[in-house]
């Protein structure tokens, strides 16, 4: 936000923050041009660019057990009512604990059902740390499902601001951010080329004495052996020979 607004302070940027399961359709409809993203996302209508790879944490009152421990293992959760979100963003192959009764409805449910002592809750860093509470805190969970973040944006809108945002995303320079804003603003500053051929570091093309046109390389080449064929007889100069002379 702090870069776009620097280079682009005419034209506002707007953060939105919408559930897992409703990104997808806020780019699809135009809700948003482009999104931070969990995978998978539908690759047949959206572009993406990788970003991360959150670390996926547990999160526990602040007097479990759990937190003795720097980072723990779904190993030391076998005893426990592990909670699963209906908006869960990690892709299990098997859960890890016991299962509750119910499945919360959302993250934010679940965090509320850990604060109450019903169990514990698995989930990306980012979110442990969206529902921060004061009572609660997490553990690094070593050998859990992780989640990937993306740059995603609807393929057959790419359009220069969207350049623009993919470039700051990337952190491109001013200068080297693709986008119609930055390109006329390089060529508004950019400095006029020198008036000599030399300068400009490109093989230029130019008129030999016989009129035909040559690259500047192979110019520069003819040049030096132009300066030894005059040592000699005829060639460049094209003059009548001159008569021998006789020795004494």
């Amino acid at each position: 936000m702090r870069v776009w607004n620097e280079r682009l302070p005419d034209v506002p940027l707007t953060l939105v923050p919408v559930a897992p399961a409703d990104a997808d359709g806020a780019l699809r409809d135009g809700s948003a041009d482009a999104g931070l993203v969990r995978l998978p996302v539908d690759r047949t209508v959206l572009s993406a660019i990788p970003l991360y790879t959150e670390t996926t944490v547990v999160v526990v009152p602040k007097d479990h057990l759990v937190t003795a421990a720097d980072e723990v293992g779904l190993a030391d959760l076998a005893d426990e009512i592990v909670l699963h979100p209906l908006d869960d963003t990690l892709a299990w192959e098997a859960l890890p604990g016991r299962p509750a009764l119910e499945r919360p409805a959302t993250t934010a449910d679940a965090i509320e059902l850990v604060a109450a002592g019903i169990g514990v809750l698995v989930v990306p860093q980012s979110l442990a740390r969206l529902h921060h509470r004061r009572d609660l805190t997490y553990r690094p969970l070593t050998d859990a499902p992780q989640s990937s973040v993306v740059l995603s944006w609807p393929e057959d809108a790419t359009t220069d601001l969207v350049e623009e945002f993919i470039g700051i995303i990337r952190g491109r320079t001013v200068n080297s951010t693709r986008g119609r804003r930055a390109q006329t603003a390089q060529a508004a500053q950019a400095p006029q080329p020198a008036k000599s051929k030399r300068a400009s570091g490109k093989a230029t093309t130019r008129k030999t004495s016989s009129g035909k046109p040559s690259s500047g390389k192979a110019a520069a080449g003819k040049a030096s052996a132009g300066k030894n064929a005059r040592r000699g007889t005829g060639g460049a100069q094209g003059g009548k020979r001159g008569k021998p002379r006789r020795r004494s």
